[in-house]
């Protein structure tokens, strides 16, 4: 065995293939955002960018996977991306309502994904 290498157990692999999943769960969710928002996606800046990243990736982590697909982002529009990022910037500050804070969030996708 290579000594240069460092061992990897199962929790480590499991570890590492969840955040694959989630990162490429959380690229296909802001692409159809994206698409949905049309010339609305110049207005967002980075720091909205990755806002809607991290909570995005915190939403994919709580919801039910079958939930997590019925989710169309592409039907969000720019008052409903606001909606979120304030959400989404009270959570990172403060953590204390993370489930409740999850939960509005995919209501507020859930009531476009109709």
């Amino acid at each position: 065995m290579d000594s240069n290498r460092p061992e990897l157990n199962d929790e480590d692999i499991g570890l590492r293939a969840f955040q694959v999943r989630k990162a490429k769960a959380v690229e296909r969710a802001m692409e159809r955002l994206r698409q949905g928002l049309k010339h609305h996606w110049a207005m967002l800046t980075t720091k909205d960018l990755d806002d809607l990243s991290w909570v995005f990736g915190e939403l994919w982590a709580f919801e039910k996977r079958a939930d997590w697909e019925d989710l169309h982002f592409s039907a969000l529009n720019a008052e409903d991306v606001q909606a979120i990022l304030q959400m989404a910037r009270t959570l990172r500050q403060s953590p204390h309502n993370t489930v409740e804070t999850l939960e509005r969030i995919g209501d507020i996708i859930r009531a476009r994904s109709v």
